[in-house]
């Protein structure tokens, strides 16, 4: 427990993460959880760790970053492209999010929802197995929706099961990746870029594009 409140006060307070609700939800979810057995006594370094399967979980701060800025609230409706882990969904859900999360590779997407389930997640989380390109259309529109893995251009049905006033927060790019947060707005589209990342790619249809 001490190590995860240090996490948050020098890795991520520190470097300017301000949104309170944030910074509990990061003090909540045990990040050690979401490791590999092998992994546990890095849990709460500032970098991401090997989670199998070629894939990471990302670094404490740009879960903490990407997270202040989609912007979310108890009760809102939020997607996320990439489960991985586990635990970027964990800090969502411990937030009063109700969250879809979608993951390419089944090992990943069937371990994530085992450990949601364990730490009492399930109820504000569905992991579904599959392909994020194409979004969740069903469940559209949504009030923010996190990308955890780089497409090289934004997924154009992304952006369309947005609400208006919706947050995507993604980073795009191939060997240089940027993170971009893109608002809805009644005319269109508003982006700005925030940082410089790297992420693992997006594969399956997002390659294509």
């Amino acid at each position: 427990m001490q190590e995860r409140l240090e996490m948050v006060s020098k890795q991520i307070e520190a470097r300017g993460v301000r949104d309170p609700a944030v910074l509990e939800a990061m003090r909540k979810v045990p990040r050690h959880r979401f490791v590999p057995q092998s992994q546990r006594a890095n849990a709460y370094q500032d970098r991401p760790l090997p989670i199998g399967s070629g894939q990471t979980i990302s670094q404490p701060y740009i879960v903490a970053l990407m997270t202040e800025l989609a912007g979310v609230k108890p009760g809102d409706k939020v997607l996320e492209i990439g489960t991985g882990s586990g635990y970027q969904a964990a800090v969502l859900a411990q937030m009063g999010v109700k969250l879809f999360s979608i993951e390419i590779i089944a090992a990943l997407a069937k371990r994530a929802k085992a450990t949601l389930t364990d730490l009492g997640y399930a109820k504000n989380v569905e992991v579904r197995h599959g392909d994020g390109y194409a979004g969740w259309p069903e469940q559209a529109p949504f009030d923010a929706i996190l990308v955890t893995a780089a497409p090289p251009k934004i997924p154009k049905p992304l952006k369309e099961q947005l609400k208006v006033g919706g947050r995507l927060i993604i980073p795009v790019g191939k060997r240089y990746q940027s993170l971009l947060k893109v608002t809805r707005t009644k005319n269109g589209y508003r982006g700005e870029s925030v940082i410089p990342v790297r992420f693992v790619p997006m594969t399956g249809e997002a390659q294509g594009h």
